[in-house]
């Protein structure tokens, strides 16, 4: 534990479906920014895992006929098939059925307990069941859900209610005190006036507790209460590295506070209101930024099971590829904004990008290698730099820090953007350099092996940039210029210092790395 520790959470998905296109972009995101962070050196600890209580997921488990736990069950191992199709790297994956987390949910309401911020009441009032959310009167229309449209309920229970309203106060100066610093808590900025607007309004106290269905985690001071599904969920950011159990204390002092909660924009309340105020009463650092992105939109419709637009992720991998699918949605759709996506713009994304740009440029120099120099990477340049060996190397040399400033602002886009530029001039170099033309003359030979050189350095470094997002294709890359595992690096500056591909290297031209697509219905 000695290396800075970097832990990072998606929100844990309900398990009343299998996994889409929406929760696999939140899950993508994370994992790319993960892989980058273990490249700088980071000490990553990527969480994600399944939301299992709560009464959507009893009702979803009696229409299919089996207990709540027999449909977690069935459930939970589709979403570590996915998980696992995509090539994600979480380092846990937390159901909330596990005695870990229930021995931490329980350990924490009754430190809140016995610390007076819990009181015993009764709640009478409008609750969503898809969403798990409780409305006022003046925000419910028709007896719909302002959220998902969907029919709610009116119930009248005993609960017991955290002391949320005394918590205003501290929250406004948690995000204004963090802005100030420079480190908003709430990012991006649109979503931290929603909140901050929100919270201005007034803030009531929250039923912690439900009492007409059993499926969920039992309160240990009061019988017969079960914890509301959502204040369950929050939690599992703690107790899946420790809380509440004291042979983890060092793990969870280690670990905590996350520095990224990544979340949808529809759930921003919970984890940016109630969440940091749970946090502030148990006496615990609250994280550094919860990152809340937009919605996936088709067709200018947000995707939703209940819209019927909802893909698998499965079914675009089939056809396009794993690296292509993650590279799609974290090009094409800016990371905290709405974004539109359809077929035809993957198809033109993948032939344009992919198979023109990249895997051209692997293709076309693996195969020059082969021609040229019998398959191994020419000696490197002794002569000075010529006008165009100076530009392409100032794109190579000014990757790492305009790459490392998009992460930092989450902008998956200007990264690969960024990588894309040192593409582009490599493709472009090659063009006017004409290595077939230099093959001709003896004299030329010397030049001959710079470009090449060169060309191939580039793609060196420009797949170290890549691996984030495209980790298997860059993995490929890399053993085809024999060199090591690409996800063995821990600092990606340094291994992408300029002049690092050594001689002699055997380069295999292999199979195209993206085959174009020509049917583009």
């Amino acid at each position: 534990m000695s290396a800075e520790s970097f832990y990072l959470t998606t929100p844990i998905y309900y398990v009343n479906s299998v996994p889409h296109l929406g929760t696999a972009y939140t899950t993508v995101a994370a994992d790319a920014l993960a892989r980058y962070r273990r490249m700088v050196g980071d000490d990553v600890h990527f969480l994600t895992g399944l939301d299992e209580h709560g009464q959507k997921v009893a009702h979803a488990a009696e229409e299919a006929g089996m207990s709540p736990q027999e449909w977690c069950d069935s459930i939970a191992p589709r979403f570590v098939e996915a998980w696992e199709m995509l090539r994600i790297t979480n380092d846990d994956f937390l159901r909330t059925t596990e005695e870990r987390h229930k021995r931490g949910v329980q350990a924490f309401w009754q430190a809140l307990h016995d610390a007076g911020h819990l009181y015993q009441g009764h709640y009478e009032g409008w609750y969503c069941v898809p969403c798990e959310t409780y409305f006022t009167p003046d925000q419910v229309s028709e007896h719909e859900c302002p959220s998902c449209g969907r029919d709610v309920e009116f119930i009248r229970e005993d609960n017991w209610f955290f002391k949320l309203s005394e918590f205003a106060e501290p929250l406004l100066e948690l995000y204004e005190t963090r802005a100030a610093q420079g480190r908003p808590f709430i990012r991006p900025e649109t979503r931290a006036n929603e909140v901050i607007s929100f919270v201005k309004s007034g803030l009531k106290d929250l039923s912690i507790s439900r009492t007409t269905f059993t499926w969920g985690v039992p309160l240990p001071f009061s019988e017969g209460h079960v914890t509301y599904v959502w204040i369950d969920a929050l939690l599992n950011y703690i107790t899946a590295i420790g809380y509440g159990d004291p042979a983890k204390a060092d793990e969870f002092d280690h670990r905590w506070p996350a520095q990224y909660h990544f979340v949808g924009k529809d759930i921003i309340r919970f984890h940016c209101v109630i969440w940091p105020a749970m946090l502030m009463a148990a006496g615990l650092d609250v994280p550094e930024c919860v990152y809340a992105h937009g919605f996936l939109m088709t067709k200018g419709e947000k995707m939703s099971k209940s819209k019927g637009n909802v893909q698998t992720p499965a079914s675009l991998v089939e056809r396009f590829g794993v690296d292509p699918y993650r590279y799609y949605f974290l090009r094409d759709v800016r990371f905290g904004e709405d974004g539109s996506i359809s077929m035809e713009s993957m198809v033109q994304r993948y032939n344009g990008d992919l198979a023109n740009d990249w895997g051209n440029l692997c293709s076309r120099l693996f195969n020059m290698t082969e021609k040229y120099f019998d398959g191994a990477v020419p000696e490197p340049p002794g002569e000075a730099p010529t006008e165009a060996d100076a530009a392409l190397r100032a794109f190579a040399d000014a990757l790492p820090a305009s790459y490392a400033e998009a992460m930092e602002r989450l902008d998956y886009g200007a990264a690969l953007e960024a990588t894309w530029d040192l593409i582009k001039d490599a493709n472009r170099y090659i063009e006017n350099e004409a290595p077939w033309n230099l093959a001709k003359a003896e004299e030329t030979h010397g030049r001959l092996a710079t470009v090449i050189y060169n060309a191939l350095e580039s793609v060196r470094i420009a797949a170290l940039f890549c691996a984030p997002v495209m980790p298997e294709t860059s993995a490929d890359v890399w053993r085809r210029l024999s060199l090591g595992d690409i996800h063995a690096v821990t600092d990606i500056a340094t291994a992408a210092a300029w002049g690092r591909l050594p001689s002699g290297n055997a380069v295999s031209k292999g199979d195209p790395l993206y085959p174009r697509i020509y049917d583009e219905a």
